[in-house]
């Protein structure tokens, strides 16, 4: 009998630890935080005219997932799938044209493009897909001059541009929601003692990026396609920034639009989403904290 005891309690420590060897990388929840799957997310990506994925980033299995979808989304949409990213800027739009058609060498287009220091881990993987299947790459950001601009001298300081530079942002004057909670928090944050680049008009800098991507974006979406756009979580969580835009320029423009957020957050425990990531997307991409940086 006493063997029998400890045999079973040899057992339960045994599945005790085996339970916790499984160790995974992500779960997926939707907006409900009911567990999910990716065939799930999967599906309603290639049934939506435009994708948000909210990055983190530095994390990894942001970056590798988003090249899983976009492999993925082309294997649906072939040649109707379109990709773009925050991490590209209007005046880099041509030199990523010459790039994926295969026009400008790789070497070149690394040189006198304006890429992020993470470029060659995390997006470059991205571009060269989009290389080698001719899938045409937006890009949808801001010239971050401008929206320097922007943050010292408000939407005013905009006004002084030439219609050239005007063609690289969203048409101005545009619409700005300072009750949203994206860009509220920001002017809740500023204290007047942050840093240089941290003024009182940090939230109209983010709604000119959110402004100028949505535009972009809404200019590039195909009616029997799908555009994939990569960005910073921030800008889309909660269907507002850029989501935000998007929709309010596709209600001007006079059509109804199809779109699919997807979001990343961090935690300790993955089992169950907390209560404050319900609702940040339509699918929430939920990662242990403990996940190593790509920078």
């Amino acid at each position: 009998m006493k063997i029998r005891f400890i045999l079973a309690i040899l057992v339960g420590l045994f599945i005790s630890l085996a339970g916790r060897a499984d160790k995974p990388a992500y779960r997926i929840f939707d907006a409900k935080g009911k567990k999910a799957s990716y065939k799930e997310l999967l599906k309603d990506a290639g049934a939506s005219q435009v994708v948000f994925f909210g990055e983190l980033h530095d994390n990894p299995i942001s970056h590798w997932l988003e090249v899983e979808l976009t492999k993925d989304l082309f294997e649906i949409r072939q040649e109707k799938l379109v990709l773009a990213a925050e991490m590209f800027e209007r005046d880099n739009q041509l030199l990523l044209d010459e790039y994926t058609r295969n026009f400008i060498r790789k070497k070149d287009f690394e040189k006198e493009a304006k890429l992020w220091p993470n470029y060659s881990t995390d997006y470059a993987p991205l571009v060269d897909f989009a290389r080698e299947h001719n899938i045409k790459f937006i890009a949808s950001n801001i010239p971050r001059r401008y929206a320097a601009i922007v943050n010292y001298q408000g939407f005013a300081g905009l006004d002084s541009i030439n219609a050239y530079q005007r063609g690289m942002i969203a048409p101005l004057p545009i619409k700005y929601d300072s009750t949203l909670s994206c860009y509220k928090s920001m002017k809740e944050m500023f204290t007047g003692e942050g840093a240089m680049h941290q003024t009182m008009n940090l939230a109209e800098a983010q709604a000119i990026k959110d402004a100028t991507m949505g535009y972009f974006i809404c200019k590039n979406v195909q009616e029997e396609g799908t555009l994939l756009h990569f960005n910073g979580a921030y800008h889309s969580d909660n269907f507002e920034g850029t989501v935000w835009y998007l929709k309010d320029y596709a209600r001007k423009f006079s059509f109804d639009i199809r779109v699919m957020t997807i979001t990343c957050v961090e935690q300790d425990d993955i089992e169950n989403l907390s209560e404050e990531n319900l609702g940040k997307a339509d699918f929430i991409i939920c990662i242990p904290g403990s996940m190593t940086k790509t920078y």
